[in-house]
């Protein structure tokens, strides 16, 4: 019996092994081809902008109004600088607080443009190991910097859901009382975790052979807070954009949507999913043209300019890594100089 129940397992681990590589190879097509779908389907649908009106909307933006707009942008790109700050006051590396912003700036231009396996984990990944950080410490501050993102969006948009700030619409088949205890089991979920980094202070979990360990409550009380006034400044350079025409609550929540369903999509950018969005929660408010210029000038303030200044900061950490590591090792190889030895 013993040996029978042991070929059967032998002969299982190759058959879960066969399931689990036709899975991943279905993964991999599967994503960008519902990408491509989705942008097709955007662009099926682009004749019926009224791009004439749009860029009448985005003549009639004053230059003061935009330099705000790129202020709060800026702001907000500083701040999401500040989430790997968190994981090096929790994991105490040595890499200086500067570099470690710098970093956590470049890659969050990077990711908004290119997506998040290229801006959020793989350029991420370049620059600490070029730093001299190891693996299992890239992934906890790359873990904490997503938990910190998210765990945010989560308070803010279950404040709004549970508010009643906003209304679905007829179309979404999810009625307000629906919505409003989603929005109270998101911001639980928030507070959760900060109970959850009040009692397990200390506490280890392993997992696939790392070590994980919750921040202190306070770090955690902290992530909340940057992450929140991070999608806060995101929704005023939006409500700006808008003409205020929109209330700020409404801005901010179709902006959270917007954001969540651009992660959903796999198409870089979200290029067309952020003005899809808009289209279809705020048709009814705002005139198309105005709508779709608002739009396109969020995404270039926001999105084109800052990955102008990531691609800069980019050159200049890579640099900066090529000349440090090249003169760690020239004083490695260099031996000190010795004194001429005495005559006999």
């Amino acid at each position: 019996m013993n040996t029978h129940s042991a070929a059967i397992a032998d002969a299982s681990v190759p058959a879960a092994s066969n399931i689990s590589s036709v899975w991943q190879r279905c993964r991999r097509w599967a994503l960008p081809l519902f990408g491509i779908a989705v942008l097709g389907l955007l662009l099926s649908h682009a004749h019926k902008i009224d791009w004439a009106g749009a860029w009448q909307a985005l003549q009639r933006y004053s230059p003061l109004l935009l330099l705000g707009v790129l202020g709060l942008a800026t702001a907000s790109h500083a701040l999401y600088g500040c989430f790997d700050l968190i994981g090096k006051r929790h994991l105490r590396h040595r890499l200086p607080y500067w570099r470690t912003w710098a970093i956590a700036v470049t890659s969050y231009a990077f990711n908004l443009n290119l997506g998040s396996l290229v801006g959020g984990i793989a350029m991420r990944a370049r620059l600490y190991a070029r730093a001299g950080l190891d693996d299992a410490t890239v992934a906890q501050i790359v873990g904490l910097s997503l938990a910190t993102n998210w765990l945010g969006y989560g308070l803010l948009a279950g404040g709004l859901f549970a508010a009643g700030a906003i209304v679905p619409p007829s179309q979404a088949h999810i009625g307000e009382g629906t919505l409003r205890l989603l929005g109270v089991a998101m911001i639980l979920l928030a507070l959760a975790y900060v109970a959850a980094c009040a009692l397990a202070r200390g506490r280890e979990w392993r997992f696939r052979g790392r070590r994980l360990q919750l921040p202190a409550a306070r770090l955690a009380v902290v992530q909340l807070a940057l992450s929140t006034t991070n999608w806060a400044l995101m929704g005023a350079a939006m409500y700006l954009l808008l003409g205020q025409k929109v209330p700020y609550g409404t801005t901010l929540g179709v902006l959270l949507a917007a954001s969540i369903v651009g992660v959903l999509t796999p198409i870089p950018a979200g290029l067309g999913v952020l003005e899809a969005v808009y289209l279809a929660l705020l048709s009814g408010s705002v005139k198309q043209g105005a709508l779709m210029g608002a739009v396109l000038a969020y995404r270039a303030l926001y999105y084109l300019l800052p990955l102008a200044g990531g691609l800069a900061l980019y050159l200049f950490l890579e640099r900066y890594a090529s000349s440090h590591s090249a003169e760690a090792a020239s004083a490695e190889v260099i031996p000190p100089l010795q004194a001429p030895a005495a005559s006999a």
